[in-house]
């Protein structure tokens, strides 16, 4: 990234960062997905904007140490810089298995699909809804869940594009939601229907393969689970989330052993097991990015003295990480995750539920919502007043210092 492009100041370069890395990883699964090698050479592309801001990250922190504590502050931005940097990595693995042509079996695609999220790439057709319009104007996160991460207009990535941007028919958009909104976006951009990628085995009969595959979603949905835990933990300094996130890195490393020992099961049953290696090296990325997200709750595990703008830069995210209780009356009072729908109502992805002091990680649609109950989710800015709304609160910004406050409707 040329210098003149870079953020000016801490607060900005770490939220930029932070912005990469994620990106980083949607772009290397949709690589995967799609088999596209243009989307996974791009994730290098970005290792390398990555790196440019970490290199004039690490100077500023040296610059603004001017005494003991300043410095004891630092080294915290400089530990989840490291993290940060350690999710990049791991996306770089990821992209590789493309770009080196390791082997993907076709159950595993099948079954990413299906994940919690997933990436997803569509053409604006000459006459869609969306042909056009800037992303701002088509609210695609509240009206479909999903957000754009990239643009390819031609040759030329449009990496990571605000609201101001407006796309033309035949730019190819790469997006992440919930799968339940691909129907909806696909119409929107005058695309025919899609279905998932399948196969042409019995579900029935599972095999060593089909297993090693489940392993892997499963690890896919836990390490993302675990890097926005970890995000949050730092964030609203939690020691019960970061207890969680380091529960879930457990979780991990026995998955990863587990899938090791499916993956060479069915070894013994493929004609050409060489296909097979990009399971273990997904199965290690998954595994790194829960160590990483483990590596950042330390810091609050420790009581270690952070820096404030830590918190000040992972709530001005392009995905930021929200508390929205749920007052009495609301309208998610006493309604289950399946029916409330708040991925497709708000673009919000819920992490966890604080419920009488303890926290439920990952809940599922039958799971109902209760007065008391406080929602710890991530998602884009602008479907924050909708989240609240559907609390039972109002979002209130002081102008003056951006401040954000919620205060109660009553019902």
């Amino acid at each position: 990234m040329p210098p003149d492009d870079q953020p000016r100041n801490l607060k900005a370069m770490l939220s930029e960062a932070k912005d990469t890395s994620e990106l980083m990883v949607d772009l290397a699964y949709a690589a995967l997905f799609f088999g596209d090698a243009g989307m996974a050479d791009e994730v290098h592309e970005l290792e390398e904007r990555l790196s440019d801001l970490a290199h004039a990250m690490r100077e500023v922190c040296v610059l603004a140490a001017r005494s003991p504590r300043d410095a004891e502050e630092m080294s915290s931005v400089l530990h989840v810089l490291s993290a940060i940097e350690r999710m990049g990595n791991a996306a770089v693995a990821i992209a590789r298995i493309v770009i080196h042509r390791l082997g993907i079996p076709a159950a595993l695609v099948a079954d990413l699909a299906a994940a919690e999220e997933v990436s997803h790439r569509v053409r604006v057709r000459p006459d869609a809804a969306l042909a056009h319009r800037s992303l701002a104007a088509v609210s695609l996160p509240i009206e479909v869940g999903m957000r754009v991460v990239a643009i390819r207009r031609g040759k030329e990535w449009m990496i990571d594009p605000d609201g101001d941007d407006v796309m033309l028919p035949e730019d190819v958009l790469i997006l992440r939601g919930p799968p339940g909104g691909i129907a909806e976006l696909r119409v929107l951009a005058g695309a025919p229907e899609w279905r998932p990628p399948g196969t042409d085995e019995d579900p029935a009969i599972p095999t060593d393969l089909d297993r090693a595959v489940d392993v892997l979603v499963e690890m896919k949905n836990v390490s993302e689970v675990a890097i926005g835990l970890a995000y949050s933990a730092l964030l609203f300094n939690d020691q019960g989330l970061a207890a969680e996130v380091s529960h879930l890195e457990d979780r991990l490393d026995e998955m990863r052993e587990r899938l090791e020992v499916w993956v060479l099961r069915s070894a013994s049953e493929q004609v050409e097991p060489s296909p097979l290696r990009g399971l273990l090296h997904l199965g290690a990325a998954a595994e790194e990015f829960g160590d990483a997200a483990q590596q950042m709750v330390w810091l609050v595990e420790e009581n270690e003295e952070m820096h404030p703008v830590l918190a000040l830069a992972f709530g001005d995210t392009d995905e930021v990480i929200v508390r929205v209780p749920v007052s009495p009356g609301s309208f998610l009072d006493g309604r289950t995750l399946a029916s409330a729908n708040l991925e497709l109502e708000t673009g919000y992805y819920l992490l966890a539920i604080r419920r009488a002091g303890r926290y439920l990680y990952r809940p599922r649609g039958p799971v109902v919502m209760l007065a008391g109950d406080e929602l710890i989710a991530s998602g884009p800015d602008e479907g924050r007043a909708r989240l609240a709304e559907l609390g039972g609160y109002r979002v209130l910004e002081d102008d003056a210092t951006g401040e954000i406050a919620l205060v109660r409707v009553d019902s």
